[in-house]
């Protein structure tokens, strides 16, 4: 096979990675929350009722910024429910879902657990059902000293000092018409500028995240986004963006592609942020916050997604496959290719519900998806590179011509974090890294996941089928690295540099 050449030389940097691209989403859906991260019933119970066995996976995927409590959920959820005595809490009729909401879970749960796990909590208030004045309260009961009420009754629930809430979500999916209290862009605009200016004026260090569209199949797409950024100006300070894909004509080839249309996702919205940044003469730019992304296909009809009035059902629990991790390795490449751009990423979701951890009782799964996404994000410290790269290619039917390598680099502190994916189904790959001005000298680390077919996944029987194993085939020579890389692969490799 031909040679696929990858120059990664130091002096074309695109931006500071950010490390908020390698954040979470815990939506109170499904199981995500209850039998997911939240089980007092479990053996691996600890004493707050946290999954040890849950977190301690979670661990593994270095996770940042953790968006809560959605998602949909976050559209009906009014979070003063989920506070003070568990047993005083109301249980309700959550309608985003249709399930029961016992509200065991709440706040200051959640806070406690991003602190354990050194997550950067991003909270996302109700602007379906709820109101500018009830998301203020939420940013004074979690960000302000004692002294006021909502302070003050936070230090009656336990916790005195607070929080320190940096990142907050106006609503979510508000263009969606599935959305409970979904309003044209206008509309919601004048609802996203009213809540953001009384929660910036309760904490003046907060940053607020303005819903954009959240499908590109949408008819309002980067027109909504247009007339909110217009409306809502310095008063957000991120727009989000959101995108689930799937295979669900079976065609690996072109599956595997989809990162082009991910690409053209992100610089169609940067180009919308630019243009009412020009337009409006203002100084503030507004960077994306691609606050859900995933793969998700197989489980999206009625039932995959009506709980039926019953609590903690199991919904959207996707089973990923081998081609589903190297999907999953695009977005992140493609992430650090816009680091300019993208400055937070939340892969939906954590468990159970289109998870890369499943659990069963007791019993817990580690999906292929999870192992890129550990790759990757152990190694998130440095600058993005502009790669440069030459060989093989192919015609897609649906996303256009690609290369049949795709790559991201980070360039860190005598270091060189190199990712490659082989969208080649039958043939290895023959890579060369050449890093320009600069010197590949020894590999530090290398890891890659494969396996036997696209369709190749972990089940409870057997965990082990697609996971992550050293990559021995990476040599050294006169400064330059040749690879090779399995068919169906993604590798992670670590390179000492001069």
């Amino acid at each position: 096979m031909e040679t696929t050449h990858v120059i990664l030389d130091p002096a074309y940097h695109i931006a500071a990675v950010d490390p908020r691209i390698f954040g979470g989403f815990l939506e109170q859906m499904g199981r995500a929350v209850y039998e997911g991260v939240f089980d007092p019933s479990s053996a691996h119970a600890d004493e707050n009722g946290f999954r040890k066995d849950v977190l301690g996976a979670l661990r593994q995927l270095h996770m940042t910024a953790m968006r809560y409590p959605g998602g949909n959920f976050a559209s009906g959820y009014h979070w003063m429910d989920g506070i003070g005595p568990r047993e005083q809490r109301p249980t309700v009729r959550e309608l985003a879902w249709q399930s029961i909401e016992p509200n065991q879970f709440g706040t200051d749960e959640f806070m406690k657990m991003a602190s354990m796990m050194d997550w950067t909590p991003m909270v996302t208030v109700n602007l379906g059902t709820g109101t500018p004045e009830e998301a203020r309260n939420w940013v004074e009961y979690c960000n302000c000293p004692v002294g006021s009420r909502y302070a003050d009754l936070r230090a009656e629930n336990g916790s005195k000092d607070p929080y320190q809430v940096k990142l907050w979500g106006l609503g979510n999916e508000m263009d969606g018409p599935w959305q409970l209290g979904h309003v044209p862009a206008e509309q919601y605009a004048i609802l996203a500028q009213q809540a953001a200016k009384l929660m910036k004026d309760t904490d003046p260090n907060i940053e607020t995240v303005a819903c954009g569209t959240c499908s590109i199949s949408l008819p309002t797409y980067m027109e909504w986004d247009r007339t909110v950024l217009e409306y809502i100006g310095p008063f957000a300070d991120y727009v989000s963006l959101h995108r689930y894909v799937g295979n669900p004509k079976g065609n690996t080839v072109d599956y595997l592609a989809v990162t082009n249309s991910i690409d053209q996702q992100i610089e169609e919205m940067d180009a919308v942020c630019r243009f009412v940044q020009a337009r409006s003469k203002s100084k503030k730019r507004h960077y994306l916050c691609f606050d859900e992304w995933n793969v998700w296909y197989r489980n999206r009809s009625a039932e995959h997604i009506n709980g039926s009035g019953k609590f903690a059902p199991p919904l959207i629990e996707e089973h990923y496959n081998l081609e589903d991790a190297l999907v999953v390795a695009g977005f992140l490449n493609s992430f650090i290719r816009h680091a300019d751009t993208v400055k937070i990423a939340n892969i939906a979701q954590i468990v159970n519900v289109i998870a890369p951890i499943l659990t069963r009782g007791d019993d817990m799964l580690l999906q292929t998806i999870f192992y890129p996404f550990a790759m990757y994000s152990s190694r998130r410290d440095g600058i993005a590179l502009l790669p440069s790269v030459s060989g093989p290619a192919y015609d897609s039917p649906s996303y256009g011509r690609v290369s049949a390598i795709d790559t991201s680099a980070i360039l860190g502190d005598g270091v060189l974090h190199v990712f490659l994916v082989n969208r080649n189904i039958k043939e290895t790959a023959e890579i060369e890294i050449d890093h320009g001005r600069g010197k590949l000298v020894s590999v530090i680390s290398a890891e890659a996941v494969s396996g036997p077919a696209p369709d190749a996944c972990n089940t409870y029987e057997n965990p082990n089928v697609i996971c992550s194993q050293p990559l021995q085939a990476v040599k050294i020579s006169e400064g330059k690295a040749s690879i090779q890389l399995p068919p169906l692969s993604v590798a992670a490799i670590t390179f000492r540099t001069a």
